[in-house]
């Protein structure tokens, strides 16, 4: 008779699948919960202490650890091992069906103390699931409950697990405690100190999609999503319509949501190509920040990503439908928006609810390994600005100022942003130098420059950006400062009439 031991958290499915095996002609092993729910369904199940001869102890955290039950899994299908078992009186373990303490569900909820976390980093299991997956040659091992039926069914056909199923259940079983032991290392370096890295950085993902391709058509690639401590992100929003999400559309959407969740007070609209942002505004309704987004730079708009802070209304969705859009991401879509987005069945519509101030890292590849760093989440207020020029910035232009300040930070450097009344109306990414960008964004910006104002992410290494926005009308400046000719580039602005605030802050863009 074959032997399956099953010790599941998630029980989804386990007793139909208890019951075709037990049909099938094996016998159960079980444990604590599992036993207890198997029974109540009426599965005859073999206690683990019956097969160990030892209770279950120290409340449950010493269960299957014991030679009896390693031996049966880990026995080879030799004669000598089977000797050994003979000898010891120990029956071997055909098939471990095992899924892990909710040790990720756990740490994701708000207010999870240390000790709950603790409980629930499981011992036994992950042991009971290596030992299996390492004698695939005879055991199979079963970690996900969407194999359950695909496994009856190859038992019933073959009279067994194959070869090559066990194979691949052995690979998404050390996946699995992989992936595992990646969420405690990264629960626990989280706790350290704040001021450093911990030695080893382990990355762990689980596969959203395959998708069509990368950046071009001849590069693979696909998505993976960290944890399920990542509610308000892209890697957890729902796809509630439209094409197959693309890997650039990924990016772009990041943008997006990137740009919109840094306010939270006003409802705000952007538009992303090629991850920047070629319109962004404020309004005091989400339809109002949308025209004006779009109105910002109609052309670039055309086909781009937009991003929305708020709840998608019935008529800001009949002005999306108006123009060609590859993807919208909001936090939420309201019914009547939906029913109206429908026309469009290829745009791809992205619900992430509410955005979190999770502390992530932001992870870069290089040839050899990667790069970590914290999340640019930096913030500046009124009172932490320094006006450095003679001409003192009015209330007025402090909030816009801000306003182009959230915005640059979100554009590949050089980057320079200009706004007038919440809106921005030109942009110049990504330049080789700075006076390059300033060029672009304000030629883009001509004809509504009156009582504009201009934010660089970086500071000024020459006076050449402020005489050039002088001559253009450009009345308030935002930067960090800190460039050694400040003082050449503050003179500019005292003749001109220009005034300027220092931030302190650099916001480079890579």
């Amino acid at each position: 008779m074959k032997r399956a031991i099953i010790s599941v958290s998630d029980k989804t499915g386990i007793v139909e699948f208890a019951q075709s095996l037990v049909g099938l002609g094996w016998e159960i092993v079980s444990t604590g919960g599992t036993s207890k729910t198997l029974e109540e369904a009426g599965v005859k199940v073999i206690g683990i202490s019956q097969v160990t001869g030892f209770p279950e102890i120290l409340e449950g955290r010493v269960k299957t650890l014991h030679p009896v039950v390693h031996g049966g899994i880990l026995a080879k299908d030799t004669p000598e091992h089977f000797q050994v078992l003979k000898e010891q009186g120990i029956t071997p373990i055909d098939m471990v069906v095992v899924n892990l303490y909710p040790f990720q569900q756990t740490i994701a909820k708000e207010g999870v103390s240390l000790e709950e976390a603790i409980e629930n980093i499981d011992i036994g299991g992950p042991t009971m699931v290596r030992a299996a997956a390492k004698n695939f040659h005879r055991v199979a091992i079963v970690v996900n409950p969407n194999n359950y039926n695909k496994i009856i069914e190859e038992i019933k056909e073959k009279g067994e697990v194959s070869l090559s199923t066990r194979k691949e259940l052995a690979l998404e079983a050390f996946s699995h405690t992989a992936q595992y032991d990646a969420a405690i290392s990264q629960y626990l370096a989280s706790l350290a100190s704040e001021e450093s890295f911990p030695q080893k950085f382990i990355l762990a993902g689980q596969k959203v999609q395959d998708l069509r391709y990368g950046e071009n058509p001849h590069q693979r690639a696909a998505f993976y999503s960290f944890s399920e401590n990542n509610e308000g992100t892209i890697a957890k929003a729902k796809q509630l319509q439209g094409k197959e999400l693309s890997y650039n559309n990924l990016v772009d959407l990041e943008a997006a949501w990137n740009i919109v969740r840094e306010f939270r007070d006003q409802p705000c609209a952007t538009i992303i190509k090629h991850t920047n942002p070629c319109g962004t505004a404020l309004g005091e309704t989400l339809l109002e920040a949308y025209q004006r987004a779009f109105a910002a730079d109609s052309v670039s708009a055309f086909g781009g990503i937009i991003g929305l802070n708020q709840e998608v209304d019935k008529k800001t969705a009949e002005e999306i439908a108006k123009t060609f859009m590859e993807a919208v991401v909001a936090p939420k879509f309201s019914p009547e928006a939906r029913e109206v987005l429908r026309q469009k069945n290829n745009l791809r519509l992205l619900e992430v609810g509410n955005p979190k101030d999770n502390q992530e890292m932001w992870i870069e590849k290089i040839s050899g390994g990667f790069l970590v760093q914290e999340m640019d989440r930096a913030q500046i207020n009124k009172e932490e600005l320094k006006v450095v020029t003679e001409k003192q910035p009015t209330e007025q232009e402090i909030e816009e100022l801000l306003f182009a300040w959230k915005i640059v930070k979100h554009v590949k450097s050089n980057a320079i942003v200009v706004t007038r009344d919440k809106q921005s109306i030109g942009v110049g990414a990504g330049q080789m130098n700075r006076v390059g960008a300033a060029k672009i964004a304000l030629e883009q910006a001509q004809g509504k420059l009156s009582g504009a104002v201009l934010a660089s992410d970086a500071f000024f290494p020459f006076r050449d950006t402020v005489d050039l926005a002088a001559r253009l009308g450009i009345k308030a400046i935002i930067q960090p400062g800190g460039s050694i000719r400040d003082q050449e580039v503050i003179e500019a602005c005292n003749e001109h009439g220009i005034t300027m605030v220092f931030t302190g802050v650099r916001h480079f863009k890579h």
